[in-house]
């Protein structure tokens, strides 16, 4: 699910000081999100904030178009202004990080993932709790566009702790990234590389899969540090010289 359809669900649910009609410039926003037209819902949004600067809800939308459009920096703008206004919504935070890693602020996009942490492990915070992950970074690769989702724990038997989605221009989703460190293959290589073990580093692995296609990509060994894991991820799309699997179904 793209970005923007996700937060159209989910600020379904954020008490707002009033309903939005069709007809008004939200409404209009908001029927761009679902054609998927990010440019013209930002300008409906940025319409209606010039009339109530403070409506979180027009705020994270057009933070979300704004990522949709790959202007982090202007998301990270209304991204924090609704933040001011809404300073405990998950949903704030999850579009937040999201700007900040597209915005290049290193800093402020990890501080908004720790936060993140916390709230998942609060029991006031049921939204987050309920979660196994959030989407931390949106960014293109020749004609494709990447989301990246980092989990609170390794999901499933081969211990997935990143997931990287690649779209096509249409938003069609053709291939998936795992990046996954599965507990059979960890107890060989902690026999063979006990130091770097007991310092907290684990072998992961690289693989794809999509229309029934799978590929291994590659091995290594380390932290799952997201910046670097990242890079190699954007050195085999730049490395890909065929169609995915996806894209000829």
């Amino acid at each position: 699910m793209r970005l923007l359809r996700h937060l159209c669900l989910a600020l379904s649910a954020i008490a707002v000081p009033f309903a939005y009609s069709q007809s008004s410039p939200v409404g209009e926003g908001l029927a761009a999100l679902k054609n998927h037209q990010p440019q013209q819902a930002l300008a409906a949004f940025q319409q209606a904030l010039q009339s109530n600067p403070n409506d979180m809800a027009a705020n994270l939308y057009a933070a979300g178009a704004a990522l949709e459009l790959y202007q982090g920096n202007l998301a990270v703008q209304y991204a924090e202004k609704a933040k001011q206004l809404a300073p405990d919504n998950w949903k704030v935070h999850t579009t937040l990080v999201v700007a900040y890693a597209m915005a290049g602020k290193i800093h402020e996009r990890d501080a908004e993932r720790e936060q993140l942490r916390k709230l998942h492990a609060d029991p006031k915070a049921p939204d987050a709790m309920q979660t196994n992950g959030f989407l931390l970074d949106m960014f293109p690769v020749k004609q494709y566009g990447i989301e990246a989702v980092e989990f609170f724990r390794p999901v499933g038997k081969f211990n997935v702790y990143y997931r990287f989605l690649v779209r096509d221009a249409q938003g069609k989703r053709v291939w998936v990234f795992n990046v996954e460190s599965n507990d059979f293959d960890e107890k060989s290589w902690e026999q063979a590389h006990a130091q770097e073990a007991a310092d907290g580093e684990r072998q992961f692995q690289i693989t794809g899969e999509g229309n029934g296609k799978s590929v291994d990509y590659e091995m290594f060994s380390g932290k799952p540090a997201y910046d670097s894991i990242k890079a190699r991820i954007m050195r085999i799309l730049n490395a890909q010289s065929t169609p995915f699997p996806g894209e000829n179904s």
